[in-house]
Formats: structure tokens, C-alpha cells, sequence
């Protein structure tokens, strides 16, 4: 199972409990404050756990109700420090959710039917308990924004870990890249404009259908099988794009406009409130043959200096890369599932699978020759050299070549037991009642010392 599908999959658990055969378990479990634990929310934290990597055991009922009961504390208090979080936010984090399901769907329209509700209705439905799981992050956030670790902590963190505890860790490689783009002109750009423009004088002109122009004249894979049909909500889609949609009546074509995508025409299907379908066509600009053979004539200048050592792998970022994303940092490529500088091979075959051919047999330090490249996220294609900047083989976590690793764990481990003293500290002054059939439960931290 990849780590998108986990993803998705947890998001998914979250939005559908009470689904299945219909039986919604109500029975509340505990209330802390005003706010109430139902037994079917603990059977949602147990769907999530079971599809993480490190999923909990059974009989871990307990467990799942005293962080529910931490959440709703930190919620408490979060409130009464009148934490910011703007609606604004909140529902970016809907929408973020939500797309995360639609790609397990495939579209807007699936997901709907699933769940025989609208997006509008599914968003109302669960606003309020997605604000409260942010302002429970928030407050964990400021109780433990000042925590630090020194070098010995993370030391003596180490020392203390039973040796069967000690992870093993898989080899990670880091690469950096040099990346030429071939010039976009103004010529280009006309070509494109002008090809869109006829598609759009055949649709109004000549009653051509929308749908089938898309499917054999849009250059969005996305869409163009579907007949350009796309279903979003405001804040999904570039501002340009947006901002002509909800300007248009139900079956207008707009005008032609210009995203950094390239250009295109856009027709609306409906709109209600902020969610929308539309079909739309895009013709992106294409750089002419004579614009690619400039850029792998520089790449090759570019690998001929690093190969006679005339050229540091700095400077030769510097003067021939104009990748935006990697040119300020070096040419290091972040890994985009984890944030690291770094990539386990699961990671690096779902998101760069050329690396992973180009590189396999390759040492610290060696540079491939430069190689035709299309970035999967903004589709350009360009010339690129890739450096293997570090290859570490597997091996049983050490201070010495896992200090970040573990540094982080012992950070995680001083924030828990700063946010366990806190619970501690807010149970005596907060109303907590517990069902009896969790009064047996060997919580933590000190739950059942306050019960009516």
C-alpha cells in the first residue's frame, strides 16, 4: 500500500464514520467540558491507526479515549485563550482533505455519490470538527513552542533506547540537480494563443461541440479524456482561472485567458455557492526545436566544465540552472513526501522514477550527463544533470550518521511529556465524567481522580 493511498485513506475514515450498515454508535464514552467522546468516535481513531504504518494493537479502546480527552482539553483551552483560526483556514484544510479523497474517487462527482451528499453538504457537516481538531494542534503548538534539546539530551535520549527499539534504517540517497528550461517566446506563445482561438470560433461559430474540441485539442491530461470537465471549489484552481469562472452564466464560454499554465477557454456547467463545474480547454505555449538544442548545448558546456573540474557544482548551479525550485538551495531536490533531503527508494519511484534508473549505479559525488527531464508538476520539459550528493547504505540508527533522525525523536519524546504535564496540570480544574466501562482504563495521566 503506498503512502498517498494510507493518506487518502485515513482522510477518507475520517469523513465516512457512521457510514457502513447504517448503525451509528452514540453512546458517549466521556465528556470533558461541554464537549462530549462518543464510542463511535474512538472506532474512527482505531479505522485510522490500522491503515498507518505503525498501527496500534488491539484492545487499545483506552488509549484512543484519552487522547480524544487530551484533544477536547486542548480545545478548551484553546478557546479560552481565544486561539486565531480564521474560516479562511479552516477551510483550506477542508478543501485539502477533500482532495485528497477526490483522487482516491477519481472526481468530485464520484465522491458525491458515495456519499450521497454534496460537497456543500459534506463541508457543513464536518467544519466544526475539523476546527476543532486545528485548534487542539494550536494549542499543542504553543505549549511546546519553546521546546529544545540539547546535544546531550539527544545523547542520553539515545542511551536510554532499549536496543531492539533501535530503528533500522532503510538506504537513503540525496541528490542535487542542474536544470536548463528552454526560453518560451513571444512567438511561442502567439502559436498557442492563435491554435486556441480557433477552437474557440469553431465552438461559437460553428456549434462544435465543447466537449469533443477538449478531448482532441486540450493539452491537460487531467481533463481533456473527460471532455475538459473539472469539479472544484473556490481556492481549488488558480486565481485567474476562478476569478473567470465565477464570472460567467451557466453555459457561457469565456474569453481566452492566460494562467501560468498557458491559455484557455473555459465553459460553466453550474455553480452553486462555492463549488462549480466547468469544461475548459488549454493550448500551453511550446518552445521551438531550435529553443531545446540551445538549452542542451549549455547543459553540455555545463557537464564538460564539471568533468575537468573548471567549474565548482555551486557555481555551476548558479550560471547554467533556472529551475526556480532548486537554484537558491544548491540544486538539492527535497523529497516532496517528506520534507527531507533525502529519499528511501519507495519514496524516489513515486515521484522521480528517471533518478532512479539514472542513479542506481552511482557513487557520492558522481554526476550523470545531461538528459532530457519533464517536471510532472508544472509539465516542462528541459535538460538536466544530476548529482548523487549523498548515499547512505542501510544500516542500525548511530549518533553519529542519524543525528537529525534522532534528534527529532528525542524532541517528539521532551514535547509529549511537556504536553502530558500540562493535561496533569488542567484535569483538576476541568469537568471530566467517564463511562464505566472505561473507568477501568490505566490512563496516563490521572483522568478518573475528578468524577461526579
Amino acid at each position: 500500500m503506498t503512502k498517498s493511498f494510507i493518506i487518502a485513506f485515513i482522510t477518507l475514515s475520517f469523513f465516512s464514520f457512521g457510514q457502513g450498515n447504517g448503525k451509528v454508535i452514540n453512546k458517549v464514552a466521556a465528556q470533558v467540558g461541554d464537549n462530549i467522546i462518543l464510542l463511535s468516535d474512538i472506532e474512527t481513531a482505531k479505522a485510522q491507526s490500522a491503515t498507518s504504518e505503525n498501527p496500534a494493537p488491539a484492545g487499545s479502546e483506552c488509549m484512543f479515549l484519552e487522547q480524544l480527552m487530551m484533544e477536547q482539553l486542548l480545545v478548551n483551552q484553546a478557546k479560552l485563550d481565544s486561539l486565531p483560526l480564521s474560516d479562511n483556514q479552516v477551510d483550506a484544510e477542508m478543501e485539502n482533505r477533500l482532495r485528497i479523497i477526490e483522487s482516491k474517487f477519481g472526481s468530485r462527482e464520484k465522491l458525491e455519490n458515495f456519499y450521497g451528499k454534496t460537497i456543500s453538504q459534506l463541508k457543513d457537516e464536518f467544519r466544526e470538527q475539523i476546527k476543532e481538531k486545528m485548534l487542539a494542534q494550536e494549542m499543542e503548538q504553543k505549549i511546546v513552542a519553546e521546546v529544545t534539546v540539547t546535544p546531550k539530551e539527544v545523547a542520553d535520549f539515545f542511551n536510554k533506547l532499549p536496543k531492539d527499539s533501535i530503528p533500522y534504517i532503510n538506504m537513503k540517497l540525496g541528490f542535487q540537480q542542474i536544470v536548463n528550461y528552454p526560453s518560451i517566446t513571444k512567438a511561442d506563445k502567439k502559436r498557442a494563443y492563435d491554435a486556441l482561438s480557433d477552437i474557440r470560433k469553431v465552438i461559437i461559430e460553428e456549434g462544435k461541440s465543447f466537449e469533443t474540441q477538449a478531448r482532441i485539442g486540450s493539452d491537460d491530461p487531467g481533463s481533456a479524456a473527460q471532455g475538459g470537465k473539472i469539479a472544484a471549489s473556490k481556492g481549488m484552481m488558480v486565481p485567474q482561472f476562478e476569478a473567470t469562472v465565477f464570472k460567467l452564466k451557466t453555459g457561457e464560454v469565456s474569453d481566452i485567458i492566460e494562467t501560468p499554465y498557458g491559455y484557455h477557454i473555459i465553459k460553466l456547467v453550474s455553480r452553486k455557492g462555492d463549488d462549480y463545474v466547468c469544461l475548459h480547454i488549454l493550448k500551453m505555449p511550446e518552445y521551438s526545436p531550435d529553443a531545446i538544442n540551445i538549452s542542451a548545448q549549455k547543459m553540455d558546456t555545463c557537464y564538460r566544465l564539471l568533468k575537468e573540474n573548471k567549474i565548482t557544482w555551486d557555481d555551476a548551479v548558479f550560471r547554467f540552472s533556472n529551475d526556480e525550485l532548486t537554484k537558491q538551495n544548491r540544486g538539492i531536490i527535497s523529497n516532496p513526501i517528506s520534507g527531507d533531503q533525502t529519499w528511501d527508494m519507495e519514496d524516489l519511484n513515486q515521484v522521480d522514477q528517471q533518478i532512479y534508473l539514472l542513479t542506481d549505479a552511482m557513487e557520492k559525488g558522481d554526476i550523470t550527463q545531461p538528459n532530457l527531464y519533464v517536471d510532472i508538476y508544472e509539465r516542462k520539459q528541459g535538460i538536466r544533470i544530476v548529482r548523487m550528493m549523498d548515499r547512505y547504505p542501510p544500516h542500525v540508527a548511530n549518533l553519529k550518521d542519524d543525528y537529525t533522525l534522532i534528534k527529532s525523536a528525542a524532541e517528539n519524546d521532551k514535547k509529549q511529556r511537556v504536553v502530558t504535564s500540562w493535561v496533569n496540570s488542567k484535569i483538576g480544574n476541568a469537568y471530566v465524567r467517564i463511562d464505566d466501562e472505561f473507568k477501568n482504563c490505566d490512563f496516563k495521566s490521572n483522568w478518573l481522580r475528578k468524577q461526579d
